[in-house]
């Protein structure tokens, strides 16, 4: 996946594209150049959308824990089992996992330690 950096440059790139000025040298673009089309000129604002779209799910996914989508192991269980047993609350627990609270009530839910209608958060997956 590209950096945030190319990212930043392809928008400057095609901004300027879509504007009819060179983005290179700032020059305004013949109104023959390909880039004036107005098919060109759509196609690059779409891929502009694109990019946008691409970054803020890339923001997103920065503001989420660490452990995010990670396959949980057996220890990692064990140390939840602990965690739960001892009373510690479920968001405390989730930052020692680098997890979210939901991923944290899910597990514990799965091994049968806590009950759906106990859960603060739904299971975005089944509505529940």
């Amino acid at each position: 996946m590209a950096s945030r950096n190319q990212y930043q440059k392809a928008r400057s790139v095609l901004k300027s594209l879509i504007e009819g000025v060179d983005p290179e040298t700032g020059d305004e673009l013949p109104e023959e150049d390909t880039a004036n089309r107005t098919e060109v000129i759509r196609s690059l604002t779409t891929a502009l959308t694109a990019i946008d779209q691409v970054e803020a799910r890339m923001a997103r996914r920065a503001l989420l824990p660490e452990s995010v989508g990670k396959n949980w192991t057996e220890e990692e269980e064990q140390q939840l089992r602990t965690e739960f047993a001892e009373s510690q609350p479920i968001p405390s627990i989730a930052e020692k996992h680098g997890r979210t609270v939901r991923a944290i009530e899910a597990r514990l839910e799965r091994l049968g330690l806590l009950d759906p209608h106990q859960r603060t958060t739904t299971d975005s997956f089944t509505g529940n």
